[in-house]
């Protein structure tokens, strides 16, 4: 069956080719961080997010990436066994951690951003130009501001 992009007024299919387009550039960076660096989207997700934001909570990496505080914990902990990223106490508030990359958990997330970004790069060059590209990264950026700010879909619990 071959595809048709969904008219302005059809939201179910844009939020259908959103999710797919997620999952679609999801799976395919997957295979290529796992294949080149031995980790997955998220734990380079988590990776880049700690380089960039040292000193964060495991509650502000569930907040980043909407998703619960124990399976964020549970990310962590995988990170803090592969020697890429540590807890250390907080003392602004004993009841949480900060947390940093090792120097190994830096160079992978400096490495796995470049396979992402040529991944991207691409996945996205056959249907995206420079001006659509950057109508679609200003669109979304926009709709997930907007949902933040919103506080929709924040997880609960």
């Amino acid at each position: 069956m071959e595809y048709t992009s969904p008219r302005a007024e059809d939201l179910p299919g844009f939020f259908a080719d959103l999710v797919r387009c997620e999952t679609r550039l999801y799976n395919a960076l997957n295979d290529r961080l796992r294949e080149r660096h031995g980790i997955v989207t998220s734990q380079y997700e988590a990776l880049r997010h700690l380089r960039d934001h040292p000193g964060a909570r495991v509650a502000d990496l569930a907040a980043e990436f909407a998703i619960g505080v124990g399976a964020t914990s549970k990310s962590v902990d995988r990170l803090e066994q592969r020697g890429l990223a540590v807890r250390q106490p907080n003392p602004a508030d004993r009841r949480s951690s900060l947390l940093s990359l090792t120097a190994e958990g830096a160079r992978l997330a400096d490495a796995a951003e470049r396979t992402v970004r040529d991944g991207l790069a691409e996945l996205t060059s056959g249907a995206l130009d420079g001006a659509s590209l950057t109508a679609a990264v200003a669109a979304v950026a926009a709709l997930r501001a907007t949902l933040e700010r919103d506080g929709a879909g924040t997880p609960t619990g």
